[in-house]
């Protein structure tokens, strides 16, 4: 008989019709007179009642149904007497397909998240992580389908690259050379003209700028892709591989940028309380109580829109009333999470969109503002509202969350050559392998911007889960690539 999928069987009416299930065993309680088989495959975080009599089975067979082993059941689907379920199955025969023992790790018992990490290649079939994997599904369908509903096109960029679009280094080399026999020059530098791509490349922390030519050639592009940074950061906030979502449009001021910001991510949010809401129920009684309230929330309220500069004296007269931080947050300074949540869940109660930085904190391609002197970089500028900074500012639009801090990243990019080549120089930046990049302001220029949205990140926050471990399958972090 045909396998049903229990999400389809537990919403089936056509009582006293024979159904096949097929999945894992939640639990198995034995009686003389019954056997209760909670049994679940994936597609529903709800389980269906298996009724069993057990003078109708062998008596090994239903010992060795024991909590993860896999089973198929057939039988007659009827309403259900008992609380919790609407139908469930009165079984006729059961086929065992995979047994599993005591030492099976994630027995019906409380776990930590930690132990559950250890075991990433189980920890898949508890009731959590399936909610999290349905969930981190549906953002993904929302993410695809809000974009190609909005004229965005899907755009590949390349996972190996020979540029770093931060600037920043901390990048995992790509190469077949041999680790062992490496040949230098005379300045004791790698030489690089045998290796596969004939010279140094990495797996990319972005694709932005591969990205930027697209918008300068289709209009509106988004990447959507797995990037990569070595950075030894052991936080709950970090991973060594991450998916990014990276929309960048032709012809889009700072205004406008924000008013994509704040549709997108609502339109996310708004998808997930549509297509999840058994997942998330269960995850606002079991992880976070406050969950399905915290996402009603962003789409009830306008996301305040607020300058670097009035971010900043909002944090210093929190620090003059006796709030404290642990990091610094005077103007100039690289704003901390805990400085973000702050201005989100203190000061505002709502997010964020955060504009016009320092331009030294932030990366080169972004566009300044004007100086107030008309001498740009000089004695200040004039930031978004027309409030005066006392240094130069991009036009950035950071969108900062509850419970996560910075989940958007994004600004106008500076699209006049020159102003860029400037930028360039100011930093003692290497343009070897940003000519390509370059070439997009000298011909056919356009104004334009862009942001990235790390997609764990906002897993995070549509499931409640503390650490960004928990919402990727099998985490990359440093000194852990198992699985």
């Amino acid at each position: 008989m045909k396998r049903i999928k229990i999400v389809d069987a537990l919403k089936c009416t056509d009582y006293g019709k024979q159904i096949t299930v097929k999945g894992w065993v939640r639990t198995h309680r034995s009686s003389k007179a019954v056997d209760f088989i909670a049994l679940n495959d994936g597609s529903t975080i709800k389980n269906i009642q298996i009724v069993v009599n057990p003078e109708k089975f062998d008596g090994e067979l239903l010992k060795n149904i024991t909590t993860g082993a896999c089973i198929g059941a057939t039988g007659t689907l009827v309403e259900s007497q008992g609380a919790g379920q609407s139908v469930e199955i009165q079984c006729e025969s059961i086929e065992l397909y995979g047994l599993c023992g005591s030492d099976y790790p994630m027995q019906k018992k409380g776990q930590s998240f930690e132990y559950m990490r250890q075991h990433a290649h189980m920890r898949l079939r508890t009731n959590t992580f399936g909610a999290v994997m349905r969930i981190r599904h549906n953002m993904a369908m929302a993410i695809h389908t809000y974009f190609h509903e909005h004229g965005f096109f899907y755009f590949h960029t390349p996972l190996i690259t020979a540029s770093d679009c931060e600037g920043a280094g901390n990048m995992f080399q790509v190469t077949t050379k041999n680790l062992y026999d490496l040949k230098k020059d005379e300045d004791g530098k790698i030489i690089y003209d045998d290796d596969f791509f004939g010279e140094q490349t990495s797996l990319t922390v972005s694709g932005q700028l591969e990205g930027e030519l697209g918008a300068t050639a289709l209009g509106a592009i988004y990447t959507f892709g797995p990037t990569f940074r070595a950075e030894n950061s052991n936080t709950p906030r970090h991973l060594a591989e991450f998916w990014m979502v990276e929309p960048e449009v032709a012809f889009l001021d700072q205004e406008e940028l924000m008013d994509l910001e704040e549709d997108f991510i609502k339109y996310c949010v708004r998808w997930a309380l549509d297509n999840c809401k058994d997942d998330l129920e269960f995850l606002n009684k079991m992880i976070d109580k406050t969950l399905l309230q915290r996402l009603e929330g962003v789409l009830k309220e306008t996301f305040v829109r607020l300058t670097y500069t009035e971010g900043i004296d909002i944090l210093q007269e929190a620090i003059k009333k006796g709030k404290k931080f642990e990091f610094p947050c005077n103007w100039g300074d690289d704003l901390a999470s805990e400085h973000e949540r702050y201005l989100v869940e203190e000061h505002f109660k709502k997010p964020v969109i955060m504009t016009d930085y320092p331009s030294a904190i932030k990366s080169f391609y972004m566009k300044q503002n004007p100086a107030t002197d008309g001498e740009a970089g000089q004695k200040g500028s004039v930031g978004y509202k027309g409030v005066v900074a006392p240094g130069p500012t991009m036009q950035g639009t950071d969108v900062l969350f509850p419970q996560i801090g910075e989940i958007i990243g994004g600004s106008v990019r500076e699209e006049s050559y020159e102003k860029l080549m400037n930028e360039v120089n100011s930093r003692q930046m290497d343009t070897t392998h940003l000519w390509w990049y370059l070439d997009t302001r000298r011909w056919g220029t356009c104004p334009h911007a862009g942001f990235g949205l790390g997609f764990e990140r906002l897993i995070l926050f549509v499931t409640g889960m503390q650490n960004i471990r928990d919402v990727i399958p099998f985490p990359r972090t440093p000194k852990s690539a198992e699985f």
